[in-house]
């Protein structure tokens, strides 16, 4: 029961991480501001991905099971405020605290998994579908505070003791490149020009601030090599970075059909939210029923370079023909090209995972578990592009028709 309890916070943070997908389209009817769609997903991955090593870090030096309470509690408050919001921008935060508690939930839940098992073994209205984390986490809560196993991984240590060993330069140079990244992404276009000045500080900012980042984990600065924040001792292992790389390519593959989707078919078929949902399933059960079977014979033929072999060249081959299509196109192309991504993807999407913590040591697996940082910065890229265009449309068209909010954006 606790297993179940741990993996039901994941499917909520997945939930979270996805369901503005079907519900952008709505809920910028009800607050407008077209221009800053793209931070309902942007603002939550933005601070998922600015923390993830930080608690990567976290969870090597202080109690997993207190602070995999934390993030959930914080997860909640996010989705809390994400059903209350009475605007755009409160909705935005809610994101955005959502994104941060959500992350440590996520590398929490796997470092307790892999701490507690061994290799082999491991149309309702919108504002419900954030208010349904609360429910589900309440029941889930006796199980964390009561079953959860607490192991303390630096018996006797002080709170000064662990605190000392996070690497706070690092984490501030890395917030700092990573936001000023992301906004320069999604405000270039569609709240300022791409050759506006504040645009182009922002990306030079970002490239500094980058090279400083790289400059001071590489010689230790203000750290120490078992501090810093990015796991640099990775970079020797090829294994390690391929595998990085193909769970930051898994993810964007599986995130961007799920948000893009809905919208496709919401805005040029006027479906609902309901409906846009629905025209996910074909993806959404390939890509499971896959993530299960490699799952379950990866762990019994102790094989993994096939699956990646098959997966990308299906993916590869359903991502073109995904780009073939207009607005004009019949659904079932839409279907057949999308399943071809879910089987791809289901091959290889959560097999790094595994592999990662069988060929890293124990006190990296927390590093090693955080791989899939790439997935934001495609998903910022192509829900940039996505706000820039829609902008323009809603501009010339009123696809919403008299809707003053985004008539007015």
């Amino acid at each position: 029961m606790t297993t179940i309890a741990i993996l039901f916070s994941t499917f909520l943070y997945a939930l979270d991480a996805t369901v503005v997908a079907d519900l952008q389209p709505v809920i910028v009817q009800e607050f407008g501001k077209i221009q800053d769609l793209s931070w309902l997903s942007v603002a939550f991955l933005l601070c998922a991905t600015a923390t993830n090593l930080i608690w990567g870090r976290v969870y090597n030096h202080f109690n997993a099971k207190w602070f995999y309470i934390f993030h959930v509690t914080i997860f909640e408050i996010g989705s809390a405020i994400c059903g209350a919001a009475p605007s755009m921008n409160v909705m935005i935060l809610g994101r955005a605290v959502a994104g941060l508690g959500g992350s440590g939930l996520y590398v929490g839940c796997m470092t307790l998994i892999a701490s507690t098992t061994t290799i082999t073994e491991r149309p309702l209205c919108w504002r419900w579908a954030f208010y349904i984390n609360l429910f589900i986490g309440a029941v889930c809560a006796p199980f964390y505070i009561f079953l959860i196993p607490s192991k303390d991984p630096r018996p006797g240590a002080s709170f000064k003791e662990r605190a000392a060993e996070m690497d706070y330069a690092g984490i501030v140079l890395q917030a700092g490149a990573l936001a000023a990244f992301i906004l320069a992404i999604n405000w270039g276009g569609v709240t300022y020009p791409w050759n506006s000045a504040r645009i182009i500080a922002l990306f030079v900012v970002s490239g500094v601030l980058f090279i400083i980042l790289g400059i001071q984990q590489v010689w230790n600065i203000f750290t120490t090599a078992s501090r810093r924040i990015i796991p640099v001792q990775f970079f020797r292992s090829r294994t390690v970075l391929i595998l990085f790389s193909v769970t930051a390519a898994g993810g964007a593959c599986s995130f961007v059909p799920i948000y893009m989707v809905p919208i496709f078919f919401q805005f040029t078929r006027s479906d609902g939210p309901l409906d846009a949902g629905v025209r996910l399933l074909p993806f959404i059960v390939v890509m499971v029923v896959f993530v299960f079977i490699n799952g379950s014979l990866m762990a019994r033929l102790r094989y993994y370079m096939l699956w990646y072999l098959v997966g990308g060249i299906l993916v590869v081959i359903g991502s073109s023909l995904m780009y073939t299509i207009t607005q004009t196109s019949s659904t079932s192309r839409v279907y057949g090209y999308t399943v071809l991504i879910g089987a791809g993807v289901g091959m290889f999407l959560q097999a790094s995972f595994s592999v990662a913590q069988a060929v890293v040591d124990k006190e990296n697996i927390a590093h090693a578990i955080v791989g899939a940082v790439g997935t934001t910065y495609v998903l910022v890229i192509a829900g940039g592009a996505l706000a820039a265009v829609l902008s323009l449309v809603m501009r010339r068209e009123k696809l919403f028709g008299v809707t003053s909010g985004i008539a007015a954006a």
